[in-house]
């Protein structure tokens, strides 16, 4: 090859990269972040922390409205305090808005199959349900910046 090729190349070759840089370096966020972050549960009773569980979203209770010290306790007489409720959600194959997953109810300890998805920015939406998502009933949680006090306390 020719000098005069050899740097024809190598300047086609730095243009691309240059070019190319640009696209990595503003990147898209990953649509599961919109979900990640505190959430306040339709009856302000509730304080969730949604994050990222491996290749999954999952979400744990972290703020609670209760009297006196003893923190609500589940079924099993676990604390509800950081416990652990919506688990392996996934995006739905027929709808990229919506994440498939479950929801444990603590008074009961059922799970249920349930989806979430964001409308709007600061706006969480979920459903759960039994079999199919037409028998179910959806909560609409908003973004919450409030503080949380010891034992998953929300303030009164």
């Amino acid at each position: 090859m020719s000098e005069k090729k050899k740097w024809l190349v190598a300047v086609f070759c730095t243009f691309l990269a240059c070019s190319a840089a640009p696209a990595v370096a503003h990147a898209e966020p990953k649509p599961e972040e919109a979900f990640m972050g505190y959430w306040l549960s339709q009856g302000h009773d509730g304080v969730f922390k949604i994050e990222t569980c491996g290749d999954t979203v999952c979400g744990r209770l972290v703020g609670l409205q209760y009297e006196g010290t003893d923190v609500p306790h589940d079924k099993k007489g676990q604390s509800e305090c950081n416990l652990l409720m919506l688990t392996e959600f996934r995006r739905s194959s027929s709808d990229g808005e919506r994440w498939n997953g479950k929801i444990l109810d603590p008074d009961s300890g059922h799970i249920y199959q349930a989806q979430i998805w964001s409308p709007h920015k600061d706006v969480l939406k979920l459903r759960g349900y039994i079999g199919l998502p037409l028998f179910g009933e959806t909560q609409t949680w908003t973004r919450y910046e409030g503080t949380l006090g010891p034992v998953c306390k929300m303030p009164q």
